[in-house]
């Protein structure tokens, strides 16, 4: 008897070790393995790093100058290049865990694999090659540097792997992340911008821009799921992610101005890139200088897995952006059969694909892997649940043609073959501010907003049983609204509608935009604040330009008027603490520069309805908020008028230094860390920051800043956090743009080839 309990109690142990190493192992030999990599072929490229660490790359060739770029910035962030790449085999949670899954999920349920394979023919040899360059970078490195690897089989990589990247991404930059979220969680469907559509609903927040085509409210779809699959990360709050999901994509913006030289005061045209990323992650921005024998010269910043830069200049031209928020997300209820394996369509019943998939969720040494279904039908990928099915529609759907446009754009020689190229349609949504050393100024509201029939409520729930209502493609580039040199001389954005992008006397006409397109029409305090301050009489000089641009006011408006009002008429006898907040905020004169004692308190504040007011959401509780600002800093400062400085931050390893601004000021601190000593690291917001000009003489000079360094993920680096003093300073540093600039300041040379 005792030897078969030992036999067993052995046995018993034999078959939890064997688990135990299968869940630590199988993922690497079940997940979706490396393709054949890029075809042979050599690639050589010089890279020049300056006295800030930024790497000038030159190759002979486009591709050679891509496979330096991929060398180069693996040099810097391999770490996140990596979590990228294993987005694009639906194997980031074997990295993240359960926010990792998300991202995996979201890969499956959009086919990013079958897109970016059934597209890759499509694309000219020219990109082809260049991503085929960029994979064989990003292979060169992880080859010299083994021990840096993450997942075992993630390399090879290959030009397929990179197109998925830009496949899965894009959505989310106009806003997946609000439909796959709560579609995923059994939670009701956001509200769309746009105007309203169907019957009238109450306004969610003051912050319309009082125009005619600002009528009513918004339609807001309904449906209740159970058993749901896994959501993408809800908060995002600390985390790094390769995709713009949660607290940082619901936040998401920027501020662009573009001066023409008729109103710069000197002659010179200006172009002011200020975009608002996470500082850290597969969104946060990495400065580069690009050049090839072959005519391809930029400067500007790209994210991980591109081999394009995404904004900056060239010798003619230059363009940024900035997020909008049009409505490009349709979601069809579906009308299932009593199995729920088919549809009904014009009459006839379809079956619904089903694909089981399995997610790789890292929980310490282990990874387990987790089934779950995705469907799809001819809208596009669905979601069933107990509750029915539920099918999306968006914008680029199935479409490459992104990483066309961009390559074609930065190698644009003028506005004519610049507009050629943003004509191709392939970047789905985003405004463009655009500016040249000929002296055009342009705002883009460039959005492929669906080509749709009218007579559904688009801003909710679609019928999905009418063909009909399948829209196929998207309205033409021509029909876009655009600002082009207005005779206000100058053109901005910061995540406002349209309709007010270049001053008084020049702005869009709204009976020149449908309804059916699903064009924003709110307000930042940020665009309230840019388009008072611009609007003013005189010129716009650089001196005044910086000046708008790091403004820290809020204009009594939209939600913060009605915060503060709120605040005000609150009974607080029964709350001394509270009622020293409230007499205090009304001290406040509506500035974060730091200087006043209720800046942080008033930041604080303001916070969770700046969010809530840019994603449609009523207001928050007026006394709850104060209350949790109150709570906050009497625990970690003693005090409630603690100097602004004390409370945001600026924090990078050893680096710790003072953040003026707030949620929704030109100076942005969008969104911040709390650390256990109760200061908020700022980790999104004022990101990359790159002053570009053309002068009398027709040559580009530029100048930029980032939060950290061109090595955020190197803590050995000299270069890991050394612009942080600059840019809390409000200072920037040189771009070093042409060759004889960028030989002279160069602190390093390496040759990189395979």
């Amino acid at each position: 008897m005792r030897k078969w309990v030992s036999r067993t109690g052995w046995t018993v142990l034999g078959l939890g070790l064997t688990a135990a190493v299968g869940l630590a192992s199988w993922e690497p030999f079940l997940a979706e393995q490396p393709g054949p990599p890029p075809p042979p072929r050599h690639y050589a490229a010089g890279i020049i790093r300056d006295e800030f660490g930024v790497p000038h790359i030159h190759g002979h060739t486009d591709a050679d100058t891509a496979f330096g770029v991929a060398f180069a910035h693996a040099e810097d962030d391999f770490s996140t290049l990596q979590d990228v790449l294993a987005m694009t085999r639906g194997r980031y949670g074997a990295i993240a865990g359960k926010d990792g899954a998300g991202v995996d999920y979201a890969y499956h349920w959009l086919d990013a694999r079958e897109t970016a394979r059934s597209q890759m023919a499509s694309l000219s040899p020219e990109v082809h090659m260049v991503l085929d360059a960029y994979a064989s970078g990003l292979n060169q490195f992880a080859q010299q540097h083994p021990r840096e690897v993450k997942l075992a089989r993630l390399f090879p990589v290959n030009a397929e792997d990179v197109a998925a990247g830009f496949a899965l991404r894009l959505p989310f930059f106009f806003g997946m992340d609000r439909v796959l979220g709560p579609l995923s969680e059994g939670g009701p469907l956001l509200p769309e911008h746009g105007p309203p559509l169907g019957p009238a609903a109450p306004q969610a927040n003051g912050d319309l821009l009082p125009l005619p085509l600002a009528g009513g409210g918004r339609g807001v779809g309904q449906s209740a799921f159970t058993d749901p699959p896994p959501a993408p990360p809800a908060s995002g709050r600390g985390a790094s992610l390769p995709l713009p999901m949660g607290q940082d994509a619901a936040q998401a913006g920027s501020n662009a101005f573009a001066i023409s030289p008729a109103r710069s005061g000197d002659g010179v045209t200006r172009l002011f890139s200020n975009s608002h990323q996470p500082y850290r992650g597969g969104v946060a921005w990495y400065e580069l200088e690009i050049s090839s024998d072959e005519g391809w010269h930029f400067a500007g910043a790209t994210f991980p897995g591109s081999p394009f830069p995404f904004l900056g200049h060239n010798d003619n031209l230059g363009w940024t952006n900035t997020v909008n928020r049009p409505d490009l997300i349709d979601v069809y209820k579906l009308e299932l059969d009593a199995d729920g394996l088919n549809y009904r369509l014009d009459g006839i019943w379809r079956p619904l694909e089903q694909h089981r998939v399995w997610l790789p969720v890292r929980i310490g040494p282990f990874t387990l892997p987790v089934p779950r279904d995705v469907w799809r039908s001819v809208h596009g990928p669905a979601i069933v649940n107990a509750q029915g099915g539920f099918a999306a529609r968006y914008a680029g759907m199935g479409n490459l043609k992104s990483m066309e446009q961009y390559y074609r754009i930065t190698k644009a020689k003028d506005f004519g073959e610049w507009q050629a190229a943003m004509a191709l349609q392939g970047v789905p949504a985003t405004n463009f501010v655009y500016a040249d050393k000929a002296g055009n100024v342009a705002y883009i509201y460039n959005a492929a907003m669906p080509d749709r029939k009218a007579g559904p409520d688009w801003r909710g729930l679609v019928p999905g049983t009418d063909s009909s209502l399948i829209w196929k493609g998207s309205i033409p580039y021509s029909s876009y609204p655009k600002v082009i040199n207005p005779a206000s001389g100058y053109v901005f954005n910061s995540n406002n509608t349209p309709l007010l992008a270049a001053g008084p006397g020049s702005e869009l006409d709204p009976a020149n935009i449908p309804a059916l397109w699903g064009v924003e029409l709110d307000m930042t305090n940020r665009a309230r604040r840019a388009a008072r301050l611009l609007a003013q009489a005189g010129p716009i000089t650089r001196a005044r330009l910086l000046t708008i641009k790091f403004d820290t006011g809020y204009e009594r408006a939209g939600y913060v008027s009605a915060m503060l009002d709120a605040i005000a008429a609150l009974d607080l006898k029964d709350a001394p603490e509270l009622l020293r907040a409230q007499a205090l905020l009304a001290t406040w004169d509506l500035t974060a520069d730091g200087a006043g004692g209720a800046d942080a308190l008033a930041v604080m504040v303001l916070e969770e309805a700046m969010s809530r007011s840019y994603n449609l959401k009523p207001m928050p509780d007026a006394r709850a908020e104060l209350a949790k600002a109150v709570t906050h800093l009497t625990t970690h400062f003693g005090r409630i008028d603690p100097p602004l400085g004390d409370l945001i931050r600026i924090r990078q390893g050893s680096v710790d230094l003072p953040m003026d601004g707030g949620g929704d000021t030109l100076r942005a601190a969008t969104s911040w860390n709390v650390d256990p000593d109760g200061r908020l690291s700022v980790k999104h917001g004022d990101s990359f920051i790159m002053l570009i000009e053309w002068g009398r003489d027709g040559r580009v000079r530029s100048e930029s800043i980032q939060p950290y360094g061109a090595a955020t993920t190197r803590p050995g680096s000299p270069h890991y956090a050394d612009q942080a003093a600059l840019f809390v300073a409000r200072r920037f540093k040189p771009v070093w743009f042409t060759r004889a600039d960028v030989a002279a300041h160069a602190k390093s040379r390496t040759m990189v080839s395979n």
